[in-house]
């Protein structure tokens, strides 16, 4: 690929730094689901204000760390998300 453009690292860690680092949203059976962009921590919850309060105490109440998934979107662990037609 010699026309192939590299970011620069510094670039790279300051992108990766203003990405959300949870992500919240349901599994394929309804579950809320709740993601660690790096994949350290995580969890399966009854509901929504479950997954958010584990979310919001894992990254120390800063809400630019917390992101919803799209309405439609089904998370799973592998770090994957799909959109999915619900009508």
């Amino acid at each position: 690929m010699a026309n192939a453009q590299l970011m620069p690292r510094s670039s790279a860690s300051k992108l990766a730094a203003t990405q959300p680092r949870f992500t919240i949203g349901r599994d394929r059976r309804g579950t809320w689901i709740v993601q660690d962009r790096q994949g350290l921590v995580g969890g399966l919850f009854a509901n929504e204000a479950a997954a958010l309060h584990f979310a919001v105490e894992e990254s120390n109440y800063n809400p630019a760390d917390i992101c919803r998934a799209p309405d439609g979107s089904v998370l799973d662990f592998g770090g994957n998300i799909t959109l999915v037609n619900l009508h």
